[in-house]
């Protein structure tokens, strides 16, 4: 299956495809310089099958996770490009979930102003939201993602294969953004995570919501307006990612998104979604840590926070909320 991304001269084919690793060199111009860029926890012959299909290709290991997701890596990463005599005709690709993603893809983005990226995600998380839309960056100053660029990719390999070296829990990560789209655009789609058995239909759900991420950006691509909707979650969500006690993004996102719903008999239903799909239901117990957090976030106005929140299945409506009214929403949100 393949989407396109209708963003002009900046455009680009989502492919997804289960195989589509061992087809790379079919589907992406990898006939020039190509600096294949990884981490520690992804299995490493992901990055061997590609580079095996790069007649110039070179590999990079950064230290991965949040705490490599720094100014310091991205040094690293140009410095690779430079040590290899990269042009601006030459790529990066990123092999790994959404942080590998966000620091190859700002190095490319700086690297002679700009130089082509190609994304292969290997967690479900990222198959689903983050490889696609062109939001790079790396935390800085204790703030997640503060410091970035949008630059799209030029074609992004979605392979469903990849994912089956994952635990369950972070399926259920990924499973979280997919609720996310969910919960804002797609009631069908939140039916199906309702009933189904997610390994069964991983492909399915990975396409829906590529789908509905492929229409928002279209219509928003650097975030002035309807592509706001998909930091659904996120607000309080960054809040508690931010507090470093080993949840995951998706575990935080599925927690940031309970006190976003504003109908009780909404919120229940989601928290049995959730909790199907192996998700956590109760936040670390330091209110006073996450508000200081989310209220240091880079999305805050003058006026407070701008949210997202969800009144139905399938909407959405924006709230500007100060710290008192997200305070308020945090302690109703897990009273279940």
């Amino acid at each position: 299956m393949k989407l396109t991304m209708e963003l002009g001269h900046s455009g680009y084919d989502i492919t997804v495809e289960r195989g589509s690793l061992d087809r790379a060199a079919e589907l992406l111009r990898l006939n020039r310089r190509v600096l294949v860029v990884s981490e520690p926890g992804v299995p490493a012959e992901y990055a061997a099958r590609l580079l095996a299909q790069c007649p110039q290709g070179q590999g990079h290991l950064f230290a991965g996770g949040e705490e490599g997701k720094s100014l310091r890596e991205v040094e690293g990463v140009l410095a690779a490009l430079a040590r290899h005599g990269f042009t601006r005709g030459d790529c990066v690709v990123a092999v790994g979930g959404g942080v590998t993603g966000d620091l190859a893809g700002f190095a490319a983005s700086c690297y002679m102003r700009g130089i082509d990226f190609y994304n292969l995600p290997t967690t479900l998380l990222s198959q689903i939201d983050s490889s696609i839309g062109g939001k790079t960056g790396v935390n800085f100053g204790g703030v997640k993602n503060l410091v970035g660029a949008f630059h799209q990719p030029k074609g992004v390999l979605i392979d469903p294969d990849l994912l089956s070296t994952l635990p369950k829990r972070q399926i259920a990560s990924g499973l979280a953004e997919a609720v996310k789209m969910a919960m804002t655009f797609d009631e069908e789609l939140l039916s199906l995570l309702e009933r189904t058995s997610p390994e069964d239909d991983l492909t399915e759900i990975i396409y829906r919501s590529l789908q509905i991420k492929k229409m928002v950006v279209e219509q928003d691509e650097k975030e002035q307006g309807l592509r706001r909707v998909l930091n659904f979650g996120h607000t309080l969500g960054h809040g508690i990612e931010g507090l470093g006690t080993g949840l995951y993004h998706g575990e935080c996102v599925a927690l940031g998104m309970l006190p976003m719903c504003t109908d009780v008999s909404l919120r229940r239903r989601l928290a049995a979604i959730l909790a199907r799909l192996g998700l956590p239901l109760t936040p670390p117990d330091r209110i006073d840590e996450v508000m200081a957090l989310v209220m240091h976030d880079k999305k805050r106005q003058a006026s407070g926070v701008l949210c997202v929140r969800c009144d139905k299945a399938g909407s959405y409506r924006m709230e500007q909320m100060d710290e008192s009214a997200l305070r308020r929403a945090y302690e109703e949100g897990f009273a279940l």
